[in-house]
């Protein structure tokens, strides 16, 4: 049985430094992603609410559940 890759999700908003160095670093070691961009989908603020404790992005979610809030100094 194939066994599928870590997925981590990123959740962003448009136009933030650090969600895009957050993208990039996962890019450049080649970790699949989804981003979750909460200045399109603002229905899923809820989401960050809960993972985070308030509205910070970057914020990262990794396979097993473990969550960074902002990137390298942002957020």
């Amino acid at each position: 049985m194939l066994k599928s890759p870590p997925m981590v999700i990123i959740y962003t908003k448009t136009g933030c430094p650090y969600c895009a160095a957050a993208k990039e670093y996962h890019v450049s070691k080649g970790v699949e992603f989804i981003e979750v961009n909460l200045s399109v989908e603002s229905r899923r603020i809820p989401e960050i609410v809960k993972l985070t404790g308030k509205r910070i992005v970057p914020a990262i979610v990794e396979d097993d559940g473990k969550v960074t809030r902002g990137w390298q100094g942002g957020g």
